[in-house]
């Protein structure tokens, strides 16, 4: 049986390489973005294409459920969306703050709670969060993104320890300037 992955952030960059790969590997593949027009090369090579946003909660839903109902599982759940924004603590506005955890966060939280029961039921699944470099390291302009990526690390390592038991794996990618 053919694995289904589901990858965030597909629209372009890792998440859309990843998706060609995967899909010439074997799996089923499904690519999800806020910029559907950005992802028709997918859909045009057989990967199936979905509206996401992660700052909004019944997209993520929406999102999920798709793909539930009509492959009744996720096997692998690739957390590539994401993005950096970067500026000194002072000039950089709450609000901005607040989104890039969004995002970078809050929304990859939400997917992967909506994900693992299924992973749970089949007692298999795989999570890998990209995070970055950033996760380990710290300079000057770049303290909202980091702290988002220092934040992925550790909570990663928790949802590890959490699901290990139900034969789900998570794995953290630190990849360096993309």
């Amino acid at each position: 049986m053919n694995k289904v992955v589901l990858i965030t952030g597909a629209s372009s960059g890792m998440g859309k390489s990843t998706a060609y790969i995967l899909k010439n590997q074997g799996y089923i593949v499904y690519g999800a973005a806020r910029r559907m027009e950005e992802m028709q090369d997918l859909k045009s090579q057989g990967i199936h294409i979905v509206p996401l946003d992660l700052t909004k909660d019944d997209s993520i839903v929406s999102c999920v459920n798709t793909i539930i109902d009509k492959e009744g599982r996720i096997d692998i759940l690739i957390n590539n969306a994401g993005y950096g924004s970067y500026g000194t603590v002072e000039d950089v506005s709450i609000a901005e703050a607040k989104r890039q955890f969004e995002v970078n966060i809050f929304g990859l939280a939400r997917i992967t709670q909506l994900i693992l029961p299924k992973m749970r039921e089949h007692n298999y699944g795989r999570i890998v969060n990209i995070s970055s470099m950033g996760g380990k390291v710290y300079l000057p302009l770049g303290a909202w993104y980091f702290a988002t990526k220092h934040a992925l690390e550790g909570w990663s390592d928790c949802l590890r320890l959490e699901v290990k038991p139900f034969g789900i794996d998570v794995v953290i990618v630190e990849p360096g300037g993309i």
